[in-house]
C-alpha cells in the first residue's frame, strides 16, 4: 500500500504537494468515495478518480533541458511569454519543469511527468545541491562571502549553510564572477542572496544540478536522461551519496 498523494504524484496528475491540495479540497475520490485525508493510502487495485477523471499510470519520461535567459520555467504563462516547454521535443507525455529558474537565469532544468520524483529534487530535506555562477556588480569582500556560507538571513528567513567560492574579479569593470552552492530552491534566492551583501547579480547561470551538467549541449537543447542517472539520482536524495 502507497500514501495517496505519492500515487497521484508517481501518475503525473500534480507535485506530492498539488497532490495533497487536491485531496484535503475533497478532489479525490478511492473506489467512488471522497477522500480527504493525508496520509490515507491505497492499493494498485483501487480506482482512483480526480475531479471525476479516473488516473491511469502513466509512462515516466526525464529530461536534462539547457534552458537560456527570457524563457519562463512553467507550463504555462498568463503573460504570452515563452515557457520551457517551447524548447522541448514533441513529448507525449504532460511533462513540467522540476523547481523553477528566473525569467533571466539560464542554465539546467530538469522536465519530467514524475511529481513523486519532482519533490524528492526540490524539496530542501534531501539536500539536492545546485551549483550557480554568478556575476555580481561590486568585488564582494571575505567576510560577505563567509557570511553566505554561513547562511543569510533573507526577509522568509536565514538561508541553509552554502558553499562559495570567488572565481575571478575585474577590479577595473568593478565586477566578480562567484560560485555557489545551494540545496534550497526558495523564489530567487540566489539573487536575494547577493543583494543582501551588497552585490546584485547582473548574470546567473545554474551550472549543475546534483551530478548533473549541460556538458554537451548548446542553450535551448535537451536531452533524455539515461536510466542509470535516474537511478543516480533517487539513490542520492535517499542517502546522500552518489549509488
Amino acid at each position: 500500500m502507497e500514501r495517496l498523494q505519492k500515487v497521484l504524484a508517481r501518475a503525473g496528475v500534480a507535485s506530492r504537494r498539488k497532490a495533497e491540495g487536491l485531496i484535503t479540497d475533497g478532489k479525490v475520490k478511492v473506489n467512488g468515495q471522497v477522500v480527504t485525508e493525508l496520509g490515507s493510502k491505497v492499493t494498485a487495485s483501487d480506482r482512483i478518480e480526480v475531479e471525476g477523471i479516473q488516473i491511469t499510470k502513466e509512462t515516466f519520461v526525464y529530461y536534462l533541458l539547457y534552458k537560456p535567459r527570457g524563457y519562463i520555467s512553467t507550463v504555462h504563462d498568463e503573460k504570452g511569454r515563452k515557457t520551457v516547454l517551447d524548447l522541448m521535443p514533441l513529448v507525449e507525455q504532460r511533462i513540467f519543469p522540476v523547481g523553477r529558474l528566473d525569467y533571466d537565469t539560464s542554465g539546467i532544468i530538469i522536465m519530467t511527468n514524475d511529481g513523486d520524483f519532482s519533490y524528492t529534487m526540490t524539496h530542501p530535506k534531501f539536500g539536492i545541491k545546485k551549483q550557480y555562477i554568478a556575476k555580481v556588480k561590486g568585488i564582494p569582500t571575505r567576510e560577505a562571502l563567509k557570511k553566505l556560507e554561513r547562511g543569510i538571513e533573507l526577509e522568509d528567513g536565514l538561508t541553509a549553510p552554502a558553499h562559495v567560492k570567488l572565481r575571478s574579479m575585474d577590479k577595473k569593470a568593478q565586477t566578480a564572477l562567484v560560485e555557489i552552492t545551494i540545496s534550497e530552491g526558495r523564489n530567487r534566492q540566489v539573487r536575494r542572496m547577493f543583494d543582501a551583501i551588497g552585490c546584485p547579480v547582473v548574470k546567473l547561470r545554474r551550472e549543475s544540478f546534483a551530478n548533473l551538467t549541460t556538458y554537451g549541449l548548446n542553450a535551448g537543447e535537451a536531452r533524455e536522461l539515461t536510466p542509470h542517472e535516474v537511478k543516480q539520482l533517487r539513490v542520492l536524495a535517499e542517502t546522500g551519496t552518489i549509488g
